[in-house]
Order: structure tokens, then C-alpha cells, then sequence
């Protein structure tokens, strides 16, 4: 009986340290630190004394602004001198072209309308006051090309033949043609956009048509010379001129004029082989190239 309790009592120890060697799950708690940092700003008061702190960035500051005032005035000076100096200061130069010419009253003497021309002159302009305006005088000289060429030496022309002047002198027709000079003097009002300047003007112009007749000379028909036109004409231009590299002016004009009559004289005879009292217009076209030679 005794030994049933010892081995009863064994057992009950044995299954207590079984039990306790078994693993048993643990709960595991990690906290993490955090730390604030924080800004804390102290106020205090500093007590300045009286003529210890200047504010030297302030008058640096004075001294950019009176310079740049300074700056712009003198700026500004300078360009109203240029501008009262463009204003009242005159502009001159050369310019010379080519174009086409078409007389009213040589349509009937070649199949050729217009005859083709060279020209050469000179200019000066003046602005009107500070305007965009401006007003120019120019002159030329053109050297016209022939469209005909009548020479009783070598065809029978409807002007062949022996006129007679008014104190009766002999006159032999020779030679005709409308190659001549012609001279221009033009008045033109300019309005200048940016490089562009249109203009109108008015015209005068002075042609210099040759006609040859054989006179006498000693009472005798031997000596060639020339009748010659001298009346002058008005008409009008109109036209476009181009600034470009400054000094350089690129321009095309229309011109008008009226002629009246083709008058032919010569002062040592009183003759006129052409008398009529037709009027006749003048029509050209030209294109040029102008250099301005002031400053």
C-alpha cells in the first residue's frame, strides 16, 4: 500500500517538470523614442545709442538713383540735339538711274513707243521742322536713245525737201532724229515712314531735240546746221525712294509732262518747221540709286 503511494507520488512530480519544460510564447513590446526639437526665439530689447549705427546701403542706393537720373537726362539732352540737329540740318547727295521715256508726238515716226535713257544729278533735302516731312530739290541731266532716224542722205523721208524762211533763205532738210538731252529740276515734298518714303512733286524740264538743215553761207547752200527745240515744260512726279545701309537710297518715279509743240528754231534764221499748236504729253519711268554724302 505504502509503495503504491510512492510511486503515485513520483509520477504526479515527474509529469510537473515535463510541463514546465515546455517552450511557452512571450509577447515582445519595443516602444521608440521620439524627440521634438523646437525653435524658441527670445525677444530683447537693444538699446542703441545715438549716432553709433549709419545706413551706408541706403545712401549707396541714393547715389545709383541720382546717377541714373543724371543718366537719363543727359540721355534725353542728347536726343533732342539730334533732333533739333536732324531738324534744321540739310542733307545732300548724288544719285544716278535709267528709265523709259514715251513722247505723244513721235508715236507716228517709229514702231518703237519708248525710247530708253540714262540720267545723272544731284540733291539736297531739309527736314520741316521735327515732322517726318521733308523737302527736296534735286536736278538732272538724261541722255535719251533714239527710236528713229530720218536722213535724206540715204531715204527719201516724208521731210525731204527745200523750205524757205521768211526773208526767203534757202533751207535744205538733212537729218532728224529724238536722241537728245533732256534737263530737270524738281521740287519734291517727302514723307519718311520708317525706311519707306513716298513723294510727290512738281516738274520742269527743258528738251533738246536737233533738227539738221544745209543753209546758205555766203549765198551759197553748203553749210550744216542745226534747228533746235528750247521751250520749257511742267508736269508733276510721283514716286517711292527706299533707305537701306543708311547712306543709300533706292527710288522709282513717275513723271508728266505737257509740251506744247515741237518748236525747231535756229536764231540766225526765222523759220519753224513745225507749225502747229498741238500739245503733246511726255510720260517716264525711272529707277535710280541715290548716296548721301553729308553726315
Amino acid at each position: 500500500m505504502f509503495l503504491r503511494k510512492l510511486l503515485s507520488f513520483f509520477t504526479i512530480i515527474l509529469l510537473h517538470f515535463s510541463n514546465a519544460q515546455k517552450p511557452k510564447t512571450d509577447t515582445v513590446y519595443v516602444y521608440e523614442k521620439v524627440i521634438v526639437y523646437d525653435t524658441v526665439y527670445l525677444e530683447k530689447s537693444l538699446k542703441l545709442k545715438p549716432g553709433t549705427v549709419s545706413f551706408s546701403h541706403l545712401n549707396i542706393q541714393e547715389k545709383e538713383i541720382r546717377n541714373i537720373v543724371r543718366e537719363n537726362i543727359a540721355e534725353n539732352k542728347t536726343n533732342s540735339n539730334r533732333q533739333n540737329q536732324s531738324a534744321t540740318s540739310f542733307q545732300y547727295g548724288i544719285e544716278t538711274g535709267a528709265g523709259l521715256k514715251k513722247s505723244s508726238w513721235a508715236k507716228e515716226l517709229s514702231d518703237q513707243k519708248q525710247q530708253f535713257g540714262e540720267n545723272i544729278g544731284a540733291w539736297v533735302s531739309k527736314n520741316i521742322f521735327a515732322s517726318p516731312l521733308s523737302v527736296m530739290l534735286s536736278a538732272n541731266v538724261y541722255y535719251w536713245n533714239s527710236t528713229f532716224d530720218l536722213d535724206a542722205n540715204k531715204e527719201d523721208t516724208f521731210l525731204n525737201g527745200f523750205y524757205f524762211s521768211k526773208d526767203h533763205q534757202p533751207l535744205l532738210f538733212q537729218k532728224f532724229n529724238n536722241k537728245h538731252f533732256e534737263y530737270a529740276l524738281q521740287l519734291k515734298l517727302l514723307y519718311e515712314w520708317k525706311n519707306i518714303r513716298p513723294f510727290v512733286g512738281f516738274l520742269a524740264n527743258k528738251n533738246i531735240y536737233k533738227m539738221q538743215f544745209l543753209v546758205p553761207e555766203n549765198d551759197v547752200l553748203n553749210k550744216l546746221d542745226d534747228f533746235k527745240t528750247h521751250q520749257i515744260n511742267f508736269g508733276f512726279s510721283l514716286g517711292l525712294q527706299y533707305r537701306f545701309f543708311k547712306r543709300f537710297l533706292l527710288s522709282f518715279d513717275y513723271q508728266y509732262c505737257k509740251m506744247k509743240n515741237v518748236s525747231l528754231k535756229n536764231p540766225s534764221f526765222d523759220f519753224d518747221i513745225f507749225e502747229t499748236n498741238n500739245t503733246f504729253a511726255e510720260r517716264k519711268t525711272n529707277l535710280g540709286i541715290s548716296y548721301i554724302i553729308s553726315k
